[in-house]
């Protein structure tokens, strides 16, 4: 454990990917670290729950994607991520299905990926590498910027930003962009459906995000044996190796201010004096249940209302008795009118042809399930809760619907086979884990909220913030790297504190979110 380089405790409110993160990173330089969460274990929605019977699901990411940031996480900590769980790389990484013809069995091998593509439009598959290629360059001109933080007007006309500016075609989407490679939009659809990752359309998301399939095919998707909730385990772990105290069951009621400052946080009516707060929690609810409104002017209620969001999730944990043939570990039905559909959602109303992934880890894992058993998990995109959908009465109607269109993926006779069954719709995402309106993928990534336009990681008045949303967005490597941004603001500015270089230097410092 290191010696502390100040006596000054740090409170974190949350132990999602984030909280955990930051926390290693600040317990690493010396810094008491205390982690308030709400629920009975670690990982918020990046956790596994072990149900009735004996199967086990993530509740909400199912996979890993570029876990090179986390392992150099691990690594600054003197921790190799590999010694704690086991990342299995997939192929196929998954099984693309279109409802209008046609699949692909996307795989890292190019060879293969080309032979799959050929089969749907031979005139594309020739494009891939060259695809590739083209946003390899893409990433290296971004991550400059993903790196940096966003606290300034002047960070927008940074040198890496007006460098990377040709490659990024910012007032391009995603799909639009793609057709410069694919003429085929089914092979568009193979190349910009992680766009679904932001909770966003690929008809709408920028053009950046063609970098989603990318790290995808260059870096691996990964799976955790035992689940993602492993990895935020291991996370756990770590952080109390390096002397961070977890508390668990631990509710937030309110950060504390004097003078303006946060000083602490309020916790099952115990006071936590703490010279920093660090939230890691769903940002739009996280700001209406911690942060006065004084304290985050540029963020009032009027404007959470008004902000962009993403798509909800209707959710299936199943536990069923026997197998389900040959499902691959990730599958991905997408719908017939795939762009209907997204508008469908983007509009407030509920698609009656709904495009649905599917993951069943026990084609990799069978600790997911008892023997003889299959677990799956079934997500399917639909509106956050400002579709005004009366939930209560569409969720027994949408809940078969969901299970029809598991037909198209061989799945038709598990009816009779539940053993175990959890249904999660928007308003749950909402009640039972403080989604601000069910918007399970955060703050929308359009261009008006990224970058400086994105909840800053200093938010301001002694506040932190990490997760998907603030600077760089959402998605488990971006949040992780998010959280190494806010781990360093912070240390920067205690930095200053120790320094001596006058308190009201470190007070405007920390303002920035509030008044820039």
């Amino acid at each position: 454990m290191p010696v502390s380089t100040s006596s000054q405790p740090v409170a974190i409110v949350g132990a999602g990917p984030g909280g955990l993160a930051a926390a290693m990173l600040l317990a690493r330089d010396g810094v008491p670290v205390t982690i308030f969460e709400q629920g009975n274990c670690v990982g918020g929605r990046t956790r596994t729950f072990e149900a009735p019977g004996g199967f086990r699901f993530d509740i909400g990411p199912t996979f890993f994607l570029y876990p090179k940031v986390l392992r150099e996480i691990f690594e600054v900590c003197g921790e190799n991520l590999d010694d704690h769980v086991e990342m299995r790389r997939l192929d196929p990484q998954y099984h693309l299905v279109f409802e209008g013809g046609g699949e692909i069995r996307a795989t890292p091998d190019l060879d293969r990926l080309e032979t799959e593509i050929a089969r749907l439009a031979p005139q594309d598959a020739g494009n891939v590498r060259r695809f590739l290629a083209d946003n390899r360059e893409k990433l290296e001109a971004f991550r400059p910027i993903l790196e940096q933080s966003f606290s300034s007007p002047a960070d927008l006309f940074s040198p890496a930003m007006l460098a990377a500016l040709p490659k990024l075609r910012p007032f391009a989407s995603v799909d639009a962009d793609l057709k410069r490679y694919f003429s085929d939009p089914r092979v568009r659809l193979a190349f910009s459906f992680q766009t679904k990752y932001l909770g966003m359309s690929p008809f709408q998301c920028p053009s950046l995000f063609t970098i989603l399939s990318f790290l995808e095919y260059e870096h691996g998707v990964y799976h955790p044996i035992g689940g993602c909730g492993a990895v935020s385990e291991a996370m756990a772990n770590v952080a109390r190796k390096l002397g961070v105290d977890i508390r668990l069951n631990a509710p937030v009621g309110e950060i504390l201010y004097e003078g303006g400052e946060a000083v602490g946080v309020e916790s099952k009516g115990e006071r936590f004096q703490a010279s920093s707060v660090v939230v890691n929690g769903d940002f739009g609810h996280a700001m209406r249940k911690l942060v006065p409104q004084a304290m985050r002017p540029k963020w009032k209620d009027s404007k959470l209302a008004r902000a962009k969001i993403s798509c909800s999730t209707f959710m299936l944990y199943l536990g069923i008795e026997g197998d389900v043939g040959d499902l691959a570990h990730h599958t991905i039905l997408l719908s017939r009118d795939y762009e209907r559909n997204i508008t469908e959602i983007t509009d407030g109303i509920l698609p009656d042809d709904p495009s649905i992934y599917v993951q069943h880890a026990g084609a990799t894992d069978p600790s997911m399930a008892p023997d003889g058993h299959t677990s799956l998990y079934v997500l399917v995109p639909v509106p956050n809760l400002r579709g005004e959908i009366d939930w209560a009465r569409e969720k027994t109607r949408y809940r078969k619907l969901a299970l029809d269109r598991l037909k198209h993926l061989g799945i038709g006779d598990i009816e009779s086979r539940i053993r175990y069954e959890r249904v999660v719709t928007p308003t749950d995402w909402e009640q039972d884990f403080s989604v601000f309106d069910g918007a399970t993928f955060n703050l929308a990534h359009n261009l008006t909220q990224m970058l400086y336009f994105r909840p800053h990681n200093r938010f301001g008045h002694n506040v932190y913030l990490v997760g998907g949303g603030t600077h760089p967005g959402s998605g488990l490597p971006v949040i992780y790297e998010g959280a190494r941004i806010t781990a360093r603001l912070l240390m920067e500015d205690r930095a200053r504190q120790r320094a001596g270089k006058g308190r009201g230097r470190t007070r405007a410092g920390s303002l920035d979110e509030a008044t820039t």
